[in-house]
């Protein structure tokens, strides 16, 4: 979980889109779009914010908090179909914790982006 993260993008109507598509499935929605670039909020009033910038970004991992094993597949699903690419599907990652299921894509700059249940299966 996360209270707020900042990154820059490169083409700012690009991740958009993408991450307003890709987070979805996920309940996240935008808040405010204005000069300084666009706010978008998780039902856990978390918040990602997104700005152009022509500086190339270190690589990020940002990890969404999904409350079910089904939104990460939609997650996963929608992350690809917006334009983003595997760097995981979705499954077990036992080497973290037992019920440790996520997906992995990488967005528009380059960002691995992770969206992680940690709740069993039933």
């Amino acid at each position: 979980m996360f209270d707020h993260v900042v990154i820059g993008v490169s083409d700012y109507a690009e991740s958009r889109v993408f991450f307003l598509k890709a987070l979805d499935p996920l309940g996240v929605t935008e808040v405010t779009e204005g000069p300084l670039g666009i706010e978008i909020v998780g039902t856990n009033k978390s918040s990602l914010c997104l700005f152009q910038t022509q500086e190339k970004p270190a690589r990020l991992h940002l990890a969404f908090t999904a409350e079910t094993r089904r939104q990460v597949d939609e997650f996963y699903r929608a992350a690809l179909a917006a334009g983003g690419k595997d760097n995981g599907a979705p499954g077990l990652r036992p080497q973290y914790h037992a019920n440790y299921y996520a997906a992995f894509v990488i967005g528009p700059d380059g960002h691995n982006l992770e969206a992680v249940c940690h709740e069993s299966e039933a």
